[in-house]
């Protein structure tokens, strides 16, 4: 495992912030089982956890305009770090000509700060990626194995309250590995829910 202080990486014209190596899932197809790094990036192992100092000081070293979008995610689940992703999020929010903000998350923001999320959130985020990762709970607690026992159901309900807040789009993906059956239900969820679908390419 190699380590290093990556906390921003391009992929094509979006600019991914790596906040975190902390997450509560072990997923079997996680890239971080067999990777150091994503889309040709360095290493994201993190040394340590970026301040927002670090993290600011590291942005103010781009053209933030020259981006259409910017990524907070991490080799890990950028909700761990709440106060943190919030804060960057605001001080970005409040810059002239400030590209649109996603957050990639597993939707367990609630369960892992133990208080109800998506209303901050959404206030700061344009779009919401929720990584669904099955369309079934027993395919998902397989696939995602999070340490949560209640992970399935706090997933939905927190897609379904960023839904509700009508300020953000809300997006659920599946990664294309799954069986064709599976990205079936999954599609049927998402729209149970509101969100829409993305089904990702697995960046091996």
């Amino acid at each position: 495992m190699k380590k290093s202080m990556t906390i921003s990486y391009e992929v094509g014209n979006n600019l991914y912030l790596n906040l975190t190596n902390k997450c509560p899932c072990a997923c079997t197809f996680c890239i971080r089982n067999n990777a150091d790094g994503a889309y040709g990036s360095d290493p994201l192992w993190l040394e340590h956890e970026p301040s927002v100092d670090e993290i600011l000081y590291n942005l103010n070293s781009r053209n933030l305009s020259e981006y259409t979008e910017i990524v907070f995610c991490g080799y890990g689940e950028p909700t761990c770090r709440l106060d943190t992703v919030l804060t960057v999020a605001h001080e970005l929010k409040s810059r002239p000509h400030c590209p649109m903000l996603r957050i990639n998350t597993n939707g367990l923001s609630d369960l892992i700060n133990g208080k109800f999320t998506s209303k901050e959130l959404c206030e700061v985020m344009d779009i919401i990626s929720i990584s669904l990762n099955a369309g079934t709970k027993d395919e998902y607690m397989k696939i995602t194995r999070p340490k949560f026992e209640n992970a399935w159901e706090a997933m939905q309900k927190f897609t379904a309250d960023c839904v509700n807040e009508k300020t953000s789009e809300i997006v659920m993906s599946v990664v294309d590995v799954i069986p064709q059956e599976q990205i079936e239900a999954s599609k049927k969820l998402a729209e149970s829910l509101g969100a829409k679908l993305r089904v990702r390419t697995y960046d091996e």
